[in-house]
């Protein structure tokens, strides 16, 4: 048995970790890597979400790239104003710019997968096709967002943060995905997650994200999770903004995380096609 630990231990790790231009990046690279993917978390969370897609043997033969947004997870929490999503987009194409990778397909969880639309808008040099899964379309499509905006930011680092915590925490008993969540938002920058879920409920609100997928020049892809993810009214901007969209069943808002061998054959395909 010691021989047997003594082996594992130098075992090298798949997917390594470290600083990179400011932001906490999980990364896992092959020798040969037939292309690049982008993972960015959603509102709260941190790459951590990410972990097992990271891991997996059939994505393998790609690079995966996997940053805390400035403020959440590990990455350093910022001295002055938290970044609105125009400046996190920035900071993500420095990074990419910076390891020197082929344009990235991004895949955008919930904010992400705003981040990645404002990544694709202002660096369409770095980005070669956008997967949004579950990003916010329609007022609908927001929950932690909503409940974090109707605060002032006093209100939220008094106590209101904790509640939030508290409520995940106990609807993570039953939902198994929600275990996570507790764990990231116990890491983040109240400052940014109050910043990000008022211009998260000020976009969904107005209903320009769909019209703003839908004008991108590059492939795009919108996965959902059903029954428990984007409803009707979201789906219908997308079908009007002529945004494609797939249904995860049965699954909620982090369909990779309910159903994991389903959202990895979506993406799989949806790499193959773009070759």
């Amino acid at each position: 048995m010691h021989d047997d630990r003594r082996r594992s231990a130098t075992l090298p790790l798949a997917v390594g970790h470290r600083l990179a231009g400011g932001l906490y990046l999980r990364r896992r690279r092959p020798a040969r890597a037939a292309g690049t993917v982008l993972w960015i978390h959603g509102l709260g969370e941190s790459a951590l979400c990410f972990e097992r897609l990271l891991a997996e043997p059939r994505l393998g033969r790609w690079q995966h790239l996997a940053p805390d947004l400035p403020g959440y997870g590990k990455s350093p929490w910022r001295r002055g104003e938290p970044l609105g999503f125009a400046a996190q987009a920035d900071a993500l194409a420095r990074l990419l710019r910076r390891l020197e990778t082929p344009p990235a397909v991004v895949v955008g969880h919930s904010m992400g997968g705003v981040v990645g639309t404002v990544l694709a808008e202002r660096a369409p040099d770095v980005v070669r096709a956008l997967v949004d899964v579950e990003g916010n379309v329609s007022f609908d499509d927001c929950t932690t967002s909503r409940e974090v905006a109707e605060l002032s930011l006093e209100q939220l680092v008094a106590g209101g943060l904790e509640t939030v915590r508290d409520r995940v925490y106990r609807r993570g008993l039953e939902e198994r995905p929600l275990r996570g969540y507790f764990a990231s938002l116990s890491l983040c920058d109240p400052r940014a997650l109050h910043r990000d879920s008022r211009r998260l409920v000020e976009l969904s609100r107005d209903e320009v994200l769909a019209p703003r997928l839908g004008a991108l020049a590059l492939p795009v892809l919108y996965l959902l999770g059903d029954p428990g993810g984007a409803g009707r009214r979201s789906r219908r901007l997308l079908d009007r903004a002529g945004v494609p969209w797939r249904a995860i069943r049965p699954a909620g808002h982090w369909p990779f995380l309910d159903q994991h061998e389903a959202f990895v054959e979506e993406l799989l395909a949806f790499l193959e096609e773009l070759g």
